[in-house]
């Protein structure tokens, strides 16, 4: 979706809500085994310490950061701040009103980015390397003294609204939404990360600037850098860009919670196809058996084309288009996910065979031939995750608020290959024996399905 005003890309990040500039380039290393990869822990002369990747192979640097505190921050009669924060950090800060920012991010070439999911605040920007005093200096005023002008804040609210108002028409959102009032009826994780159109509505110049003195502290940071930049010219780099931020925040605190077992709902949508969404608890990714149910997943529904959801529900009945499951591990719960669509009349039997493929992997597990097969394809496709510097960037700060150790790069594959059979099997018992998913349907289902003629 492009805002023609401003010349740049809007776009969600993947499970966020968030903005993306993009302005004059794509850029990025080429494909780099993940084996490969040299991480320097880098300190600044104040004290903000990042993770640094050197890559001369094009002359740019890509800078992930991540501040602790995502949407389950947003107090519940403000719901959207959080989300709608990320859209205003990029319009007007320090002495440049939105149209000076945008136009000094397109002098510059830049790319700078946004997004909020319900842990962390996300942010990044990509620089040509000639140009990374200036683009530092940018970043810095958008993270220290954004503005919160009235005119972009009342552009950003209707666009925010408008957003809503669409998810309200969509199956899958509206689902999405019904399984998070589901799953945690009495906690932030359950409350809709983009607020409400009562909500959004509501929110302030005041409420946004709270909420970055709540959410922007040195305390909470974690940085990730990949590109032609050395550690000496980094570590004063950090200080450029994150300098001035206060040492401490004052997050809320959020309580852990379990979701909600058992859970069958039903909402009749006017739609072709009906949205369906299932979860039982999961593991967090501290758990020592985590990596155990990673592998369990991939057999369950996370090989896209292997799976036994995919091989029951694709490939035998032609139910759905596609099916899958993943594990949601965030700072206080645990989610093990699935989720489909299918016609109205087949919902019935979608959900029955979802709830048989979870009884068969508690009951029997795989098979050694499916273990096999399964930690080739997760070993194999790690390289992946790493074939430009901004997904390079990405993952280290990844693998540092998830606190897997500097090594974890060099390590991961070797955990996936020491896992048995037993292991895949006990925790799959562990995860499934005696527990109901949370099931969520939107749309037409079943009989309802059948006489509306479907």
């Amino acid at each position: 979706m492009y805002h023609n005003s401003k010349n740049v890309w809007k776009s969600l990040r993947a499970g966020a809500v968030g903005t993306i500039v993009g302005l004059g380039f794509l850029a990025g290393v080429s494909a780099t085994p993940a084996a490969a990869i040299e991480i320097q822990e880098v300190e600044s002369p104040g004290g903000i310490k990042a993770w640094l990747v050197e890559d001369y192979t094009v002359p740019i640097i890509a800078m992930d950061f991540a501040f602790e505190g995502g949407t389950s921050q947003d107090p519940e009669d403000k719901l959207g701040l959080t989300s709608l924060l990320t859209t205003m950090l990029d319009e007007g800060a320090g002495e440049m009103d939105s149209q000076a920012f945008q136009q000094k991010l397109e002098d510059l070439t830049m790319e700078l980015s946004f997004s909020a999911g319900r842990d962390y605040f996300y942010g990044s920007y990509k620089t040509l390397a000639a140009n990374k005093d200036e683009t530092s200096a940018l970043v810095h005023a958008a993270l220290t003294s954004p503005r919160f002008d009235q005119q972009p804040l009342e552009r950003m609210k209707a666009k925010a609204l408008a957003g809503i108002e669409r998810s309200l028409k969509r199956p899958d959102s509206v689902a999405g939404l019904a399984f998070s009032k589901a799953l945690f009826p009495d906690h932030p994780y359950g409350w809709p990360s983009s607020g409400t159109l009562e909500t959004v509505t509501t929110l302030t110049a005041d409420d946004l600037a709270d909420q970055h003195k709540k959410i922007f502290a040195r305390d909470g940071l974690t940085v990730g850098v990949v590109g032609a930049i050395s550690a000496e010219d980094l570590a004063p780099l950090l200080d450029k860009v994150f300098g001035g931020l206060p040492e401490t925040g004052n997050l809320t605190t959020i309580e852990d919670v379990g979701p909600q077992t058992g859970v069958v709902e039903h909402i009749a949508f006017d739609t072709p196809q009906t949205s369906i969404m299932f979860a039982l608890p999961g593991l967090k990714r501290s758990d020592p058996d985590f990596v155990n149910a990673f592998i369990a997943n991939h057999i369950m529904g996370g090989g896209t084309f292997s799976s036994w959801l995919y091989e029951e529900i694709r490939e035998k009945r032609g139910l759905a288009y596609g099916v899958g499951s993943y594990l949601v591990p965030r700072q206080h719960t645990a989610l093990w996910m699935g989720s489909t669509g299918t016609a109205g009349d087949k919902a019935p039997l979608a959900v029955d065979l979802i709830k048989q493929q979870l009884v068969r992997l508690a009951e029997e597990g795989p098979t050694e031939d499916e273990l096999s097969k399964a930690k080739a394809f997760l070993t194999g496709s790690y390289a992946l995750r790493f074939d430009s510097s901004s997904a390079i960037a990405n993952q280290l700060v990844g693998i540092q608020t998830e606190e897997l150790g500097i090594d974890y790069i060099n390590t991961r594959n070797d955990l996936i290959n020491e896992v048995t059979l037993d292991d895949v099997k006990a925790v799959s018992k562990k995860l499934l024996s005696g527990v109901e998913p949370a099931i969520v349907t939107v749309g037409p289902f079943g009989d309802e399905a059948n006489a509306a003629g479907q």
